[in-house]
This record gives C-alpha cells, structure tokens and sequence, in this order.
C-alpha cells in the first residue's frame, strides 16, 4: 500500500512543468466562466499528486506519458519539493472551492489567479515557487534535511562539485 501512495523522487521536471501548464488552463478556464466542476477537477487532481504523484491525477498521466516524452530527454529534480509544490495547489485550490461553495465567486477566482501566477512561473519559466518554499524550509531547520538531501546538500545534485 506505502508504494501505492508514495511520490517519485526524482521527478521529470519537464512533466512537472507540462502539469503546471495544464494547471494555468485550467485555472484561466475557470476564472473567465466561473464553473465550479472545474474546482472539483483541480483540487482533486492536487490532492492525487499529493497522495501519488501522477499515478491517480488524468493530468499526471497526460504530462508523464505522452507530452513530457515528447519533449526530449528526461531533465530530473528532486521529487520532495514539487510533492510540497503540489500539496500548496491541494490548499489554493481547496481554498477556492470552499469559497465558490459559500457564494464567495469573486474570492474563489482570486485565489485562482494566485494558483495561475505561480503555475505560470512553474509552466513557463521553469521557476517553482513551492519548491523554493521547501528550500527555505529546509535551511531555517523548518524542513528535517533527510527529507530531501538532495535539496539540502547541493553536491549530492552536481556530484561535479565534490570532484577536484
């Protein structure tokens, strides 16, 4: 069951960035036409990479198996910061849909807005807002480092780097 439920580290940070792409669709989609099944879709796919990383998520499948391939050669990072990344677009997106639910559409699509922002950086420019979070995190000592020692230890990332 643990390996069911269990995030891949490393991750394809080419998939990672073709989910966060899917994500400002359809964060986008769902600011102009105010559809709340779409929150359900977003906050559901989340809380899958959460849980399982693309295992359960449709968006998952669609970026690990047939875009990120297509792109080139894998281009790995560690899996512990995008599980964090992941788990702050479950609490947007959770957010929104709690918000649309009480009547509150204009705040729901503003939370959206931010979750677009930070997928774009993510999707666009390769920059993860989350993942930078994590590493904070990891040096004020918020983080425990065995999390991710790749993430606290950049020689274990660019081994190049203990070579003399």
């Amino acid at each position: 069951m643990a390996s069911v439920f269990s995030f891949p580290n490393p991750v394809n940070e080419k998939a990672a960035r073709t989910v966060a792409v899917g994500v400002v669709l359809m964060g986008v989609t769902y600011i102009v036409t105010g559809w709340m099944p779409l929150l359900i879709v977003m906050t559901y796919g989340f809380l899958a990479r959460v849980a399982s990383g693309p295992r359960f998520s449709p968006l998952g499948q669609i970026a690990t198996r047939i875009v990120a391939p297509r792109l080139g050669a894998e281009r790995l990072t560690p899996g512990p910061p995008k599980r964090f990344a992941q788990s702050i677009g479950f609490i947007f997106t959770a957010t929104a849909l709690g918000l649309d639910l009480g009547g509150l559409h204009l705040a729901s699509r503003v939370v959206i807005a931010g979750l677009v922002v930070a997928a774009s950086l993510e999707g666009f420019a390769g920059y993860c807002l989350g993942c930078k979070m994590f590493t904070i995190g990891i040096r004020a000592g918020i983080v425990p480092e065995h999390i991710c020692v790749e993430c606290a230890d950049i020689t274990k990332r660019y081994p190049q780097l203990n070579a003399k």
